[in-house]
Formats: C-alpha cells, structure tokens, sequence
C-alpha cells in the first residue's frame, strides 16, 4: 500500500514537470517556395533570361495555413530589388512580405559611334549588346528595327543605349502641305482634299483645313494621307 501512494505521488509530480507541448507552426520554407513561384509565373513574358533570388526572412511564429496566396504590394513591380506578400487564404490571419532581387540580362540596341541631334538612323548607326536590363533607364529598344529610320532628338556617344524618347518617327506629312482626306464611317467612304495645319509622323492625330474651309482631325498615314473617322 505504502509502495503504491508513493508511485501515485512520484507520477503526478512527473506530470507537472513535463516540458510544455508545442504548437503547431507554419513551414517558412513553404512560403519563400510559394513567393518564388508567383514571381517566377509573374515575369515570364520579360524579354531576355530572368534570374530571381530571395532574401531571407526573419523566422516567425505562424499558425498554419491550409491555402497561401502570394500577392504584389500596391505600387510594387518585380523589376530589380522588390517584395512579394505571401498571406494565409485560409485557416489563419497573417501576411509577411519576401525580399526579391529580379535580374534580366537581355538585348541593348546601342550607338555603333558618336551620333548627332538630328541623325537620320540606319542599321550601320546601330549596335546590339547584351546588358542588365534592370539597371537601366525605362524604354530602352531591344530591337533594331524599331530604330532604322527614325531621327535621333539628342546627341548620344559609342555604346550609348537608346531609348524610345530618344527618337522621333519621320515626318509623313509637313505643314501647309496638300493632302488626301479620306473620311469613313458606317456604310461609306469618301475622299476629299485638304491642306496640313501641321506636322505629322505616321499615327499621330493632324488637323486640316478641308476645302470647305471647315478644320477637321484625323489620323496621318504612312501614304501621307489622312484618315477622318466618324
């Protein structure tokens, strides 16, 4: 009898020593996975070869999550050094956001020499070289032929890259030059003369004083002409 109180006595005070029960935790490693591969399907359309690192995360105590979802903070993009949120969907209530480095390496349209304000650009003017899009000014060209006959706005030197607000389109149509207006709309189409009020590149909106002396816009043409649609 003495044997059994004190084995009673020994195993309560067993149980009240015993080391607490953790709870359950969300797997961190899940969430940068699930971070990586929302920006991974996120920049698949950019030009070049994409590399994405992840930066480390503070470890944290989260409960677990039966659905992650992985968004883009307002006013984020994942170019260069940005951020991904991963927040719970379902099951808990918490979010963390997940440093990641976006690195494209893809093709440069660059001067092939110094280059004039006002150059008239042909193929032999260019050059393609292959650069960290990322560290780059917006609107860099990465193909040639959106270059060849355009006119360069500004100077630029050897190996300058160019950008789109670099260039103006040739001029199709010049002020106070004669014009075809062509106006057309539900079942018709008709065709008139005019006179340019201004300069136009191909796709720019241009207004013309019509032959009635009435001014209307339209939209110049490759042809020269000028489209007014009603």
């Amino acid at each position: 009898m003495i044997f059994s109180v004190r084995f009673t006595v020994g195993c309560l005070l067993g149980l009240l020593f015993l080391p607490p029960v953790l709870a359950a935790q969300q797997d961190m490693p899940l969430i940068q996975q699930t971070a990586e591969t929302y920006a991974k399907q996120q920049t698949a359309h950019l030009p070049g070869q994409v590399t994405i690192t992840l930066g480390a995360i503070e470890p944290v105590q989260f409960a677990p999550c039966a659905k992650l979802q992985a968004f883009l903070p307002l006013g984020a993009k994942l170019w260069g050094n940005s951020t991904v949120g991963v927040r719970c969907a379902a099951g808990a209530a918490w979010s963390l956001y997940v440093p990641v480095t976006v690195r494209v390496q893809g093709p440069v349209v660059v001067a092939a020499r110094s280059l004039a304000s006002g150059k008239l650009l042909a193929a032999e003017d260019l050059a393609l070289q292959t650069a960290e899009l990322t560290q780059l000014p917006s609107g860099v060209v990465s193909d040639a032929n959106e270059v060849v006959g355009k006119t360069l706005s500004v100077g630029v030197s050897a190996g300058h890259a160019l950008r789109q607000d670099m260039l103006r389109a040739p001029l199709v149509i010049r002020q106070g030059q004669a014009v075809k207006l062509i106006a057309q709309g539900q079942g018709f189409k008709v065709s008139s003369e005019g006179r340019a009020l201004a300069n136009a590149a191909a796709g720019q909106t241009v207004q013309v004083k019509a032959q009635n002396g009435q001014t209307v816009s339209g939209i110049a043409r490759a042809d020269g002409s000028v489209e007014v649609q009603y």
